[in-house]
């Protein structure tokens, strides 16, 4: 059942931003939003200079997989404003905010953005996100802040608005976390680049190819090993550009590959080597990491039987015996793996440069690091059902914890 508060932020004129994360957490738990999208839709028709209704809209329509629909409605929230209070269920009534954060976001789906509204939800921050888009003048004036962050991903959509940010934040008078010069570097082949030779790490050599090399590899035109520094099928690939599993393939050999470019339209594509990273007992462990100035904390161990390995799709609701396993590797992260891996952790964070940053990976037999990816825009939230995952809150408030400490010494407020 919805919350009956929602319902009426939804229907209530120029209400405050409800905000992705309110209506993601009613999303994981299976709720009906189409009633919200309803009041939200007939809102923003009734009073169409209503940003907050027409932004919302375009969470929600996302959400209910209706991306396009919401991507447009976004550019006419955009259009409207491009300033947005974000909600603060953590802020402390009658209180000064602990410091006033800005946020520079691009358009674009859930993927395009650091989703910071799960960073903040327990921080008495004062927080307002600038959208900046490449058909709208760099903002002239900002709000005050204490400090800014950048939440801008790496995407080929988003390479020249983070060159534009770039500038924008050249001798900028505020603290900024996260610069948009280490972000450009984390494209798959751009992390690669970064992290070849890495302190106890394994990363494939990721190789970005546009379809006609692609499809020479298929009709063995091109050995794939001449590419991939010696590693052949099985091969990894998927678009440029497409996360969380999605029409994302291993092929064991030229004709696969040629089966998966005929069902795919894409232009260009990754490709790397597979690597078996399953356990003695066949299951795939994954890990999502995330270094916050340097220090590693963990947010999830997915576990499965197949390579593909996504927390969503590991089972995990359904298997006791995973979540008891998870329940022990959080318990025992910091003593445990981040004690195992200090030496790797500590050469990624210098690598790559930015004091926020999620890792997915997993462990080697040999026991080294074996990265997937690093990205400063995944998921990191606290959605799980409480009462299946009891050991997952107090983890991830260390997480939110050390994100607000992290802020506060930016901004010289710790």
């Amino acid at each position: 059942m919805i919350d009956a508060s929602l319902i009426d932020a939804a229907a209530t004129p120029y209400a405050p931003l409800i905000g992705a994360a309110a209506l993601m957490r009613c999303a994981f738990r299976n709720e009906n939003l189409r009633p919200i999208g309803e009041l939200l839709l007939a809102r923003a028709q009734a009073h169409p200079d209503d940003a907050n209704a027409w932004l919302d809209a375009s969470f929600l329509l996302q959400l209910i997989g209706q991306r396009e629909a919401g991507l447009d409605i976004q550019h006419q929230a955009l259009a409207l404003k491009s300033l947005y209070e974000l909600p603060a269920p953590g802020r402390i009534e009658n209180t000064e905010p602990a410091l006033r954060l800005l946020v520079l976001m691009g358009p674009g789906d859930f993927m395009a953005n650091t989703p910071i509204q799960f960073l903040l939800e327990t921080a008495n921050i004062d927080a307002q996100v600038q959208y900046l888009t490449l058909d709208l003048p760099l903002p002239e004036q900002v709000p005050d802040h204490d400090v800014l962050f950048v939440a801008i991903a790496q995407s080929d959509a988003n390479a020249p608005l983070l060159r534009d940010v770039m500038q924008m934040l050249d001798g900028w008078p505020r603290p900024v976390i996260n610069r948009p010069e280490q972000i450009a570097h984390l494209s798959r082949d751009g992390a690669w680049a970064k992290l070849a030779g890495a302190v106890g790490t394994v990363m494939p050599r990721t190789l970005r190819v546009e379809r006609d090399v692609a499809e020479q590899i298929a009709s063995g035109a091109l050995d794939a090993a001449q590419l991939l520094d010696g590693a052949g099928f099985p091969l990894i690939v998927r678009p440029i550009d497409s996360h969380a599993g999605h029409d994302l393939l291993k092929v064991d050999d030229a004709a696969a590959l040629a089966a998966y470019l005929a069902k795919q339209p894409a232009t260009g594509f990754y490709l790397a080597a597979f690597v078996d990273y399953s356990g003695p007992d066949g299951r795939f462990r994954k890990y999502r990491v995330v270094l916050i100035d340097g220090v590693p904390y963990i947010c999830h161990l997915a576990i499965s039987s197949h390579w593909m390995v996504h927390y969503l799709n590991a089972g995990m609701d359904e298997s006791a015996d995973k979540r008891a396993e998870e329940a022990r590797e959080m318990l025992a992260f910091d003593k445990g793996f981040a004690v195992r891996h200090a030496a790797a952790l500590a050469d990624i964070d210098r690598r790559i440069g930015l004091p926020y940053l999620g890792i997915d990976c997993a462990e080697t037999g040999d026991g080294q690091l074996l990265i997937f990816e690093v990205d400063n825009a995944m998921v990191v939230h606290a959605m799980d059902d409480p009462g299946k995952y009891p050991y997952k809150r107090p983890a991830m408030d260390k997480v939110f914890t050390a994100f607000s400490a992290m802020l506060a010494r930016a901004a010289g407020k710790a």
